[in-house]
């Protein structure tokens, strides 16, 4: 693929940018560099290799999900700007 003009111009406008008549010829041949590391990596066998999500193993780090009782709410509340019986009270948002 060959990164043209027109190219840069549609990306432009995807990316809701518009870049300097200085920066176009630089952002074109980086686009064209990066796609033509893009077509080397697709020349590497990979026969046999599984997919990965992430380059590093991973573990779940998050606690057990545990039922455990709440704050009352009076302590909840204390600091409240404003509330309504057990209730934060917050401005309407729509009508």
């Amino acid at each position: 693929m060959v990164i043209t003009d027109e190219l840069v111009t549609y990306l432009e406008a995807l990316g809701r940018i518009k870049l300097p008549e200085e920066s176009r010829a630089k952002a074109q041949n980086d686009l064209q560099e990066i796609l033509q590391y893009i077509d080397t990596l697709s020349e590497l066998d990979t026969e046999g290799i599984e997919p990965m999500s992430h380059a590093l193993p991973l573990t779940n780090v998050m606690r057990e999900d545990i039922v455990q009782p709440s704050a009352p709410a009076d302590e909840v509340l204390v600091n409240a700007p404003a509330k309504k019986d057990s209730y934060f009270l917050v401005p309407r948002s729509f009508e």
